[in-house]
């Protein structure tokens, strides 16, 4: 008989926590543990159909109190550490907030896995946000972007890249950690994740919050900046493999994007959305993009498919379907412009 594996993943009631414990419990024996303050993740109706699975138990902790780490208890074999405040607004909004909780978190899951856990793996997940200011600051960045590029924070005094420096610095510790207390670990950097219940401050959904309601003129900010966009599905997998795969328990530990190949424009990001949802505006209000904001991005994926044979399944226009039509079906609380 085959024994179940033991998973915990922190920030299960947010975006990538939530998909991925859905993807886990479908496709792998597992009996997961998912951890959320809720202060972003949400207990709407997906969640609560999720942790009401008898192979799941849900911990409403939060991991900036390390006391309160005694109740996640021990014997994991996979730790997916997702819990981060994220959001471009909120980057902007609360940075001492964003360096703070981000930075606190992720100190205290190093401590206590080292301490109770170093016999499991530990997947830090990181972002582009790590590097993306390179081309701004240098004016050259390789694209597609491998992994192996400086990190880089422009501005420490623009509130943007608060998350950014999370990030980087995250990469430190766990590099680090990993190493001098010899436990197996790995950094992914995701780039662009969308689909369904994704929140409500990124650009996919806030174009489709306004495509639902026929706003017009439609405003759209940076028209001309590209980036790559992996729906959620082909990105758990993409995660659940690397964590697989004994490719990736060696020293030093391995970090590997994650993202899809097609890099579109803002303004062809619009256009997509119009024709999946049978509308378009008539005429557009376009903007320039907050201080900060990066011109260019596409992933260098090719590590990511050495280690695990892995590509994207879901195309883009079937992808933004889901998406779109998730969105329509809940609004927010507030109205979106």
């Amino acid at each position: 008989m085959t024994s179940l594996r033991k998973i915990l993943i922190t920030g299960g009631a947010g975006f990538i926590g939530c998909h991925l414990a859905r993807y886990l419990l479908a496709h792998s024996d597992a009996e997961l543990v998912l951890v959320d303050n809720l202060q972003r993740g949400r207990m709407d109706d997906d969640f609560k159909t999720l942790i009401a699975n008898p192979g799941v138990k849900f911990l409403n902790i939060d991991l900036t109190d390390p006391a309160r780490f005694r109740e996640l208890g021990k014997g994991y074999d996979h730790v997916y550490h997702l819990a981060a405040i994220n959001g471009t607004k909120l980057f902007y909004e609360m940075p001492q907030e964003v360096l703070r909780i981000n930075t606190l978190t992720l100190v205290y899951m190093l401590e206590w896995f080292r301490r109770e856990n170093a016999g499991g793996k530990f997947c830090f997940t990181s972002s582009n946000e790590a590097y993306a200011s390179a081309l701004s600051a240098f004016g050259k960045l390789p694209i597609p972007t491998p992994e192996k590029v400086p990190l880089v924070i422009e501005d420490p005094y623009n509130a943007r890249w608060s998350y950014a420096a999370t990030k980087l610095v995250g990469e430190l510790f766990v590099i680090h950690y990993a190493a001098k207390y010899n436990f197996r670990a790995l950094i992914v950097r995701p780039h662009n994740f969308y689909g369904p219940r994704a929140g409500y401050d990124h650009v996919i959904p806030e174009f489709s919050f306004r495509v639902a309601n026929r706003v017009d003129p439609f405003p759209m900010y940076g028209a001309d900046e590209t980036r790559t966009f992996c729906y959620i599905e082909d990105a758990v997998r993409a995660m659940a493999m690397l964590m697989d795969s004994e490719k990736t328990n060696s020293q030093p530990i391995e970090t590997v994007h994650i993202g899809d190949v097609e890099e579109i424009t803002m303004r062809e990001l619009a256009e997509k959305i119009f024709a999946v949802a049978g509308w378009r505006p008539r005429e557009f209000e376009i903007g320039s993009s907050p201080p900060g904001s990066v011109k260019r991005r596409r992933a260098d994926i090719a590590k990511l498919q050495s280690l695990v044979g892995w590509k994207p399944e879901v195309p883009l226009a079937e992808g933004l379907w889901m998406t779109f039509a998730w969105y329509r079906d809940h609004p927010p609380k507030t109205p979106q412009s």
